[in-house]
């Protein structure tokens, strides 16, 4: 069910997102960092993977499965209004609300779950990342 769910938010992010990589988006500047545009869709699918898993493995506990259920529309958002409204300025304050959101959902899994929580390390470390990007495009195309 909960691959479903985060399958489902991969599926809306890449419909907002795959129209606009070759238009919009390759209009922009970009930071001399950005990866080429194929590692975007393996890495998320990778997260969202670890995502069902943690949120799975984690039912039992409300504070993290409430965060988890929380998590889910601020990252679709971030699709729709980077891509879908190219608006990256706003993306980035949801990207870093999102932020927020990933340190709270590990602290919650952490003392229970660490196995669960790692996996989400990592992807805050490819948020943070994402974060820097976000910031960057936004900053060499205001």
């Amino acid at each position: 069910m909960l691959a479903i769910l985060c399958t489902t938010v991969g599926a809306l992010s890449a419909e907002a997102t795959v129209p606009e990589v070759k238009g919009w988006y390759a209009g922009l500047t970009k930071p001399w960092f950005n990866p080429p545009n194929w590692v975007f869709g393996p890495v998320w699918f990778m997260i969202y993977v670890w995502m069902a898993i943690a949120a799975s493995a984690t039912w039992d506990n409300r504070a993290a499965r409430r965060t988890f259920f929380i998590i889910l529309p601020v990252n679709l958002l971030w699709s729709l209004l980077f891509f879908g409204l190219h608006r990256p300025d706003l993306a980035l304050i949801d990207i870093l609300a999102y932020l927020i959101l990933l340190v709270i959902w590990i602290r919650q899994l952490w003392p229970f779950h660490r196995d669960y929580a790692k996996l989400q390390v990592i992807h805050l470390l490819w948020v943070n990342f994402a974060t820097v990007l976000n910031a960057s495009i936004w900053w060499l195309n205001k």
